[in-house]
């Protein structure tokens, strides 16, 4: 276990390093909350059917999302494990005596605790104090509070997991495009960062609670504004533990099985 923490360190410190990459993304994290909130306020004043959250609620649900983007976003694809498998690198990661599945785990896992923690502060330090209703507000509860950090805990170790399909697909394919991508654009709409999940039509609502995906950050998100109540909160969460068990394991078979027959060409 000591090693697969040294892997962390050494990614969380080397992605402390781009902060002009944190600024940039920063700048952009901004930019998009405000266009969301623009776009949702027109529709709320425009709008004369019922609405399933609060115009307050729903931008402290916006900005959580924007502050919190680096690492809960769904497209994230690690182009150094990529590029490990494509140059045939990866055959110095097979003569390491650890598993693989844990190593990229926590490489991965350590790169989205960098870029968050260098845009967190500064994107949540001007929201709070931007004027109502358009603020990032906070918590509805202690309550909530509680649900909402054990909720995100467990998001990050799932979408990190899923993180980790895609290297094991680009072990099959050996291109980072096509059922990668479709995944990805999938994972993106069903996970409630282009639209919450409480926007959705019942149909698409319906397939998203099937799927891990809304389990990274709808869940944590809608919990810390009380969209949705603690008890419901806590099954939800034993949800997410059981998605996250389960793509553990079937990440942890399929390298196994991938490595079994991999073939490393070149000399």
């Amino acid at each position: 276990m000591r090693a697969y923490i040294s892997y962390f360190k050494l990614r969380f410190i080397s992605g402390l390093q781009y902060r002009t990459a944190a600024w940039a993304g920063i700048a952009t994290q901004f930019f998009f909350g405000f266009v969301y909130i623009m776009v949702y306020s027109a529709f709320y004043e425009s709008g004369s059917g019922s609405i399933p959250m609060d115009l307050a609620s729903l931008s402290t649900y916006l900005w959580l999302n924007q502050a919190l983007f680096a690492l809960v976003n769904q497209t994230y694809k690690d182009r150094e494990l990529f590029d490990l498998i494509k140059t045939g690198n990866i055959s110095y990661e097979l003569l390491r005596p650890k598993d693989m599945y844990f190593m990229w785990f926590f490489k991965i896992l350590g790169q989205r605790l960098a870029n968050v923690t260098l845009r967190f502060l500064p994107l949540v330090l001007v929201t709070v104090f931007l004027p109502k209703p358009y603020n990032l507000g906070g918590p509805s509860s202690l309550s909530a509070l509680g649900l909402f950090l054990v909720s995100l805990f467990i998001g990050t170790l799932l979408i990190t997991a899923i993180s980790v399909f895609y290297p094991i697909v680009m072990l099959t394919t050996l291109n980072e495009k096509g059922i990668v991508n479709i995944i990805v654009v999938l994972a993106d709409i069903l996970s409630g960062v282009v639209v919450p999940v409480p926007f959705f039509p019942r149909f698409l609502k319906i397939i998203s609670s099937y799927l891990p995906f809304q389990y990274v950050s709808d869940l944590p998100f809608r919990l810390y504004v009380g969209n949705i109540g603690i008890s419901s909160g806590i099954k939800m969460i034993i949800i997410q533990v059981v998605w996250l068990l389960i793509l553990i394991v079937i990440g942890y078979l399929l390298i196994k099985k991938n490595l079994k027959r991999v073939e490393v060409q070149g000399g």
